[in-house]
């Protein structure tokens, strides 16, 4: 079975919790702001766009990172959470018709898809290219999960009677035979007019009554809609568009979503390029070449360094055969497909059975699976035809002769030789980087348009900044040996270059910035080179006389500048950061790493030790119900607004034992044995039945609601029973708890998937580990912090810590949860410090007493080798932070 990465799981848990939030409080907005909050991410205001309380959001990941994956886990979720049906209607929106048939495609054939659909619907699961809509048949609605897959062009008109989603179709009457004018949605489905008439079957007395249209049937059946590549789709005229289908929720999928103040998407969850490259998605960093001497050039050093990986490839345990993609010019181009096949053949010697073409008039790749070990092909030259969909991650070598541009043939290109092979990082480092061999007349031209193309990719300019390396065609390889035959990256400092019109005027600059600068002429074109960091004053004087649009060199300058911060942090120069040990527990004579789940066995968590009792009263209004969970109020829709309370009195074909049974599939948990978890919810319904105004069809009506309330109930009784080990396992017996390096935690060089929005400020911190910080604003007073952290001569280095990304932080337990101390720092001593920041509103509150007891617990088992600050502004002493710090590690 197919399994999703971490931050895939981590976006659909994000959306699963946003939506269950939108069904139970009925307010998206309040929603989506407190689920931007418990993600740590920036609180923007959400924007309806007049869709109401219609959750419309965008799930923001990279080229390369499975938007295709997360639109399929997204039905269920959505169906679970929102709609509170077991089959719902999707209606899957791409850019193009190439997209739609790969995406019917992997919907229906794919295990990665179509496994966690079945598995989710039960087998009941029919995809639909948008031309077959008329086979879907009146029983399969309710009865399947129907996926619709189209292009957003076939609904996006203004006139409607231009397509045929919403022409008048015959064989769609069943669809509305049973259709009440009580239906929400009955008054603006279109209707028959005199432009209809011309339709099959149509007379004038038609005029007037429902269209049975496929659009119509989309809007009384209350779609999921997803949008791939969404931040093509933030027109008036799509929202329009959108309206017209009357959807239950709106999940666009995009690696750069439209963030303008006028029509900019609503970013739930953020996933970004670190966090690709950490979970082992894509290769990284890009090695970029730019050759100015010829596109021969750069042709040859594609082949070179396509061998080079090959023989890397060898020494690998997987079938890894590195393949080099080609890009020419048009035909009517300076240097055409066949020019590069030929220099590929009479320069490079490369055998003809190697080279395939792929372009829209000759087709080699048709029918041909790149991943069989006896396929021959290691270069595909094309022009632009593997924009769309091609997938190959052995691809390594992107080779562009065009004169580079911003365009998005080459975009999509590059996205090409970003997948990691069978998504799984390579042992020889060479495999998990790509490379990308650029013929460009203009000077430092490569580079620039490079930049341009990742960040429509998705990348952060930050990211950009770290994961593209310059190397000069001249300067030798990029990656030598050490000592001990391990690849060391050499870091040659790369200059940054730009066109201008005249000479620019230098005598109001420092000798410092003077020294960096100097002109030349390359072809009769005057070109600046300007060495190592480039200041607000160089910048000032270039863009006077240059040549390029001036906000994208300022852009581009700090990238450059960027560059070099990020070549000097320490992770990117093979400096290792000192192991962390971790907390553990002497259990039953075994060291146990302290945990949620230990404290849950130390307590005996049994699930039947507490009351199976839920409080449901059906309300006055015929579409809803509460459920009284701890004197908290709950509410949930039915599945149909047309049903009615009097449908509880109804007799039902469903037994006790079988919503026993759904129930308890529904409620599964890892901690929970089912046939305990049978007895609990057994109880619970025969307690529900007991009451005189319940019957079992009300139960069974209202099924996903109550598994709902069930899973908050045994939630809660988990945190209660967990919060009472916690207290007893560390701080009860605290004679059995050590801090060991059993246990441990290392901040690994390559594994740091911080996220947007990343650190920007004027200071440049100069100590921390890695090259982005998230999450640090460029003001208050945890930059304060951090600062003083960063002038301290005692320290050596220190991580911004993630929360809550798993394997690359650094954690202590709490009872229900885990804690991520804000600063973990190494002393020049060899010691490590942990640093806790704690504004004024916060430093007395019952979560940070919980989080000083476990870090003050951790330092005090580890025989001096770790300490633990709770730093505040000012202490009771009236200390700062600088002093509580010396005084802590004195």
């Amino acid at each position: 079975m197919f399994q999703l990465k971490k931050y895939q799981q981590d976006a659909l848990d994000t959306l699963s919790g946003f939506l269950k939030d939108c069904k139970v409080t009925g307010a998206v907005e309040t929603a989506f702001s407190d689920s931007l909050k418990e993600n740590n991410f920036p609180n923007v205001p959400y924007r309806s766009y007049k869709f109401d309380e219609i959750p419309y959001v965008c799930i923001r990941i990279p080229t390369g990172g499975g938007k295709t994956i997360l639109g399929t886990f997204s039905i269920p979720v959505v169906a679970k959470e929102l709609l509170l049906e077991d089959f719902p209607i999707t209606l899957w929106l791409v850019p193009t018709t190439v997209i739609q048939e790969q995406t019917v495609s992997a919907l229906k054939s794919n295990p990665a898809y179509s496994e966690h659909l079945n598995d989710a619907f039960n087998h009941n699961v029919a995809v639909y290219d948008i031309a077959d809509i008329n086979q879907i048949r009146p029983q399969d609605i309710g009865n399947k999960a129907i996926i619709v897959v189209s292009t957003l062009q076939n609904l996006r008109v203004t006139k409607t009677t231009d397509r045929k989603v919403y022409k008048y179709h015959e064989d769609f009457e069943p669809h509305f035979a049973k259709l009440s004018k009580k239906h929400p949605a009955y008054e603006k489905l279109e209707r028959v007019t005199e432009d209809d008439l011309s339709e099959n079957g149509l007379v004038a007395k038609d005029i007037g009554k429902i269209k049975y249209s496929f659009a119509n049937l989309l809007m009384i059946s209350n779609p999921i809609v997803i949008i791939d590549e969404a931040h093509n789709a933030r027109t008036s005229l799509t929202f329009d568009t959108l309206k017209r289908v009357y959807p239950a929720a709106i999940i666009e999928l995009t690696a750069t979503p439209n963030t303008s103040t006028t029509n900019g998407s609503n970013i739930l969850f953020n996933v970004s390029a670190a966090q690709l490259k950490a979970e082992e998605m894509i290769k990284l960093p890009i090695i970029l070449t730019e050759h100015i001497n010829g596109w021969e050039e750069a042709v040859r050093d594609a082949v070179l360094t396509r061998n080079r990986l090959d023989i890397s490839a060898q020494k690998d345990k997987d079938y890894i055969r590195p393949i080099v993609l080609l890009q020419a010019d048009n035909k009517n181009g300076k240097v055409t497909v066949e020019d590069i096949k030929k220099c590929l053949i009479e320069e490079n010697h490369i055998e003809e059975e190697q080279i395939a073409i792929a372009t829209g008039t000759q087709k080699d790749l048709e029918g041909i699976d790149l991943f069989q070990e006896d396929n021959k092909i290691c270069y595909v030259i094309t022009i632009q035809a593997l924009a769309e969909g091609w997938d190959c991650s052995m691809a390594y070598v992107f080779c562009s002769v065009r004169n580079v541009t911003s365009s998005k043939q080459t975009e999509q290109l590059l996205g090409r030789v970003l997948r990691m092979p069978y998504a799984k990082r390579r042992v020889i480092e060479d495999l998990n980087r790509a490379y990308a061999h650029l013929s460009s007349t203009g000077m430092a031209q490569a580079a620039s348009q490079l930049s341009d193309q990742l960040i429509e990719m998705g990348f952060e300019e930050l990211e950009v900044a770290t994961f593209l390396r310059q190397q000069d065609a001249n300067q030798g390889e990029l990656f030598g040996n050490d000592n001990t035959g391990n690849v060391v990256e050499k870091k040659p400092e790369v200059p940054f270059r730009l066109e201008v019109n005249e000479v620019p005027e230098t005598a109001q600059l420092s000798e410092e910035d003077q020294s960096k600068i100097k002109v030349s002429e390359v072809e009769g074109r005057k070109v600046v080179t300007i060495t190592g960091q480039v200041s607000a004053e160089i910048i000032k004087a270039v863009t006077k006389v240059s040549t390029e649009d001036k906000t994208k060199i300022k852009r581009n300058i700090q990238i450059h500048n960027n560059s070099i911060l990020a070549a000097q942090s320490p992770s990117e120069n093979g400096v290792s950061f000192v192991e962390l040990p971790r907390l553990a527990v002497m259990y039953q004579g075994e060291l146990e790493l302290a945990e949620k789940e230990l404290f849950l066995d130390i307590h005996g968590w049994d699930l039947l030790n507490y009351k199976a009792e839920l409080n449901y009263n059906p309300t006055e209004e015929t579409t809803s119900f509460s459920l009284d969970l701890e004197g908290k109020k709950i509410r949930y829709s039915f599945v149909s607004e047309e049903q009615n309370l009097d449908l509880n009195l109804v007799h039902t074909e469903t037994t006790q034992e079988e919503l026993v049974n759904w129930l308890d599939n529904e409620c599964r948990q890892d901690d929970i044995t089912q046939s305990i978890l049978t007895s609990f919810i057994s109880q619970i319904i025969n307690g529900l039945l007991k009451k005189p105004e319940l019957t079992l069809t009300t139960l069974v009506r209202n099924k996903f609601p109550l598994a709902s309330a069930i899973q908050d109930l045994i939630a809660q009784y988990r945190k209660q029973a967990a919060k009472e080990g916690y207290q007893d396992t560390l701080f009860v017996n605290e004679s059995d708890v050590i801090t060991t390096y059993d246990y441990s935690y290392s901040f690994k060089a390559d594994k740091y998937p911080a996220r947007p929005p990343y650190y920007a400020g004027a200071y440049k911190f100069s100590k921390h580990y890695y090259p982005q910080i998230e999450d640090m604003k460029a003001t208050g007073e945890e930059f304060e912090c951090a600062r003083v952290i960063d002038l301290m001569p005692q320290v050596k280095h220190w991580v911004r810590n993630l929360v809550r990304r798993e394997a690359a932080s650094f954690s202590l337990p709490l009872a229900n949860a885990n804690f991520y101390p804000d600063f973990v720092v190494e002393l020049n001593d060899g010691r490590l410090l942990v640093v806790e920041y704690k504004g004024e509103p916060y430093k007395t509150n019952d979560d940070s007493a919980e989080k000083s007891a476990v870090g003050n617990l951790w330092a005090s088992k580890s025989g001096g080798n770790c300490l633990f600050l709770f730093a505040v502004e000012k202490d009771k002493d009236g200390l700062g932070v600088q002093q509580q710090i010396l005084n802590c590690i004195a």
